[in-house]
């Protein structure tokens, strides 16, 4: 059977602690890495991009329709002006004049319903434009949100880090005051069961939380003081203090 000094042995609660809260701090890591507020946040941003990307979409057809409707009014307005000059002039024959009467009469009618057609145009750009600032500001608040909620996460993980850096100081500065052996037994159990040492109180294992049998108390009162013990159930190494035997009443 392995064997440790009696206070050699106790030293590894210190070690365990500090393992522990090592381990504390690793699940508050993940937690905060998976933080399912950010997932939820995550996808409503997925969301109003789309419809932002829809929105905007449909605001850049109407502002392409509205630019063809005006360029068909301007041509319609320069062949009046052409025209107009050209009756105003009263050059040409009675015929000719006649005829770009009824060419001008056709063109402010064509006129009237391009700048009707634009009208149309033009207040659906301005509807369009309206909606597309409307989900623009969703989309920057909710994006907003998000940034909020990986500035906390982000924080909350420099924290954690700051933290654990200092346990882990602590703990390599520990851990090499120990005995070659001890330390490896004890990190070798701490890898394949998540606790390596644990006290024994009262007849209770704290690896466990499981009271031992009269058995396996009795083996364990037959060994010496430095010889090291598992736990029976657990597997980690169980310190003894001196009432470790005496039954809770």
């Amino acid at each position: 059977m392995a064997k440790a000094a009696p206070e050699e042995q106790l030293r590894l609660l210190d070690l365990q602690a500090l393992d522990s809260t090592l381990n504390k701090l690793s699940r508050q890591a993940a937690a905060a890495r998976s933080n399912p507020e950010l997932g939820i946040v995550g996808a409503r941003v997925a969301e109003v991009d789309g419809e932002l990307v829809r929105a905007t979409t449909e605001l850049r057809d109407l502002e392409r329709e509205l630019t063809r409707a005006e360029d068909e009014v301007q041509s319609v307005v320069t062949r009046l002006e052409r025209d107009d000059k050209r009756l105003n002039s009263g050059t040409g024959s009675s015929k000719d004049l006649t005829a770009l009467q009824h060419e001008v009469a056709s063109l402010t009618k064509r006129r009237s319903d391009l700048e009707d057609v634009e009208l149309d145009v033009m207040e659906r750009v301005e509807a369009a434009r309206s909606a597309q600032l409307e989900v623009q500001g969703r989309t920057n608040g909710v994006r907003a949100e998000l940034r909020g909620l990986e500035e906390a996460r982000d924080a909350e993980l420099a924290a954690i880090d700051e933290q654990r850096g200092s346990v882990q100081a602590q703990r390599d500065e520990l851990a090499a005051t120990f005995d070659a052996p001890l330390l490896t037994m004890y990190e070798r159990i701490l890898a394949r069961r998540g606790v390596g040492a644990a006290r024994l109180f009262h007849g209770k294992s704290e690896g466990s939380g499981m009271q031992l049998s009269p058995g396996d108390l009795a083996d364990i009162s037959g060994a010496a003081p430095d010889e090291i013990v598992l736990c029976p159930d657990s597997g980690c190494i169980l310190v003894r203090s001196s009432d470790w035997g005496n039954q809770q009443p």
